[in-house]
């Protein structure tokens, strides 16, 4: 009998708000396939194609404009200054961020609660409300127009990536921690040894989100790196645009260039984004 119960359940039809939600992330997903895939089309395009074939197969394939882009504008260099930037970035708001959340996680001190409300608290307010005492500290250091300086902002917006480590070490057992202290072992060597291993799952779900946002970011550059020297693939793609119709080959071939790792990094690692939040941020 509770065989037959179970299995109804399973065989239970979704609902009509369940159905709306899928048929709407359904388009969605197909509208945006069909933008990328024809953003990527478009770069093999010529101008006149893209003229007279704005949607649709190229007729003829040219790497023409990655040639432009790439080579004779400079595009390679700010696809370098951006994966430094995310580079260096990623590895000190996840050292930074998960050695913050293991000192809530794990100590109970004087003002505990409070600061755990701050980083909470700093979930509802973006960084870019805090811009202009940001640029008056940064150009005090002498920062302005330095990618480091720009990494340590970014560390700094560390509140969501505090957020998913504090669930995780919440969730994990004392014991483990406390027979390596009887051991011997130190706090770091405990947190290099035993935690950083275990917390892999969380560790690529704070970098891969992060990469996104890092990579995808266009204000922050803009305010920060003036210097041609200094822009980032979001600022070389923006180059483009003043000009777009007489640019318009070399704004689907810049675009293309920031798109593709983005696509990449999801593919290779979409399920470990998933593992992170639904099993490793919440059930450890």
């Amino acid at each position: 009998m509770n065989a037959k119960r179970i299995k109804r359940r399973k065989l239970k039809r979704p609902g009509p708000g369940k159905i709306i939600v899928s048929v709407i992330l359904v388009i969605y997903s197909f509208l945006a396939i069909f933008l990328i895939g024809n953003t990527i089309l478009s770069s093999f395009k010529t101008k006149s194609d893209l003229i007279n074939n704005t949607i649709g197969w190229p007729r003829e394939f040219t790497l023409e404009n990655f040639k432009i882009v790439l080579v004779d504008d400079g595009f390679l260099r700010c696809l370098f200054n951006s994966v430094f930037l995310v580079g260096i970035s990623l590895l000190l708001l996840i050292a930074v961020s998960s050695m913050t959340a293991y000192g809530l996680a794990q100590y109970r001190f004087k003002g505990r609660a409070a600061l755990q409300t701050y980083f909470l608290v700093g979930l509802m307010f973006p960084i870019q409300l805090g811009i202009l005492p940001l640029y008056i500290m940064l150009s005090r250091a002498h920062l302005t127009n330095n990618l480091f300086g720009l990494a340590l902002i970014y560390t700094a917006n560390m509140s969501f990536p505090v957020f998913v480590f504090t669930k995780f070490f919440n969730e994990l057992p004392i014991e483990v921690i406390e027979s390596a202290r009887v051991d011997g072992a130190g706090e770091f060597q405990i947190f290099g040894r035993i935690i950083a291993p275990i917390s892999k799952p969380v560790i690529a779900t704070v970098a891969l989100l992060n990469f996104v946002t890092i990579w995808n970011d266009f204000y922050m550059p803009l305010v920060f790196l003036t210097k041609s020297s200094v822009k980032t693939l979001t600022l070389g793609v923006y180059t483009y645009t003043a000009n777009f119709l007489a640019n318009w080959n070399k704004v689907f071939a810049a675009a293309t260039v920031a798109l593709i790792p983005v696509i990449i990094v999801y593919f290779l690692f979409s399920d470990q984004i998933v593992a992170g939040l639904t099993g490793g941020a919440v059930k450890g």
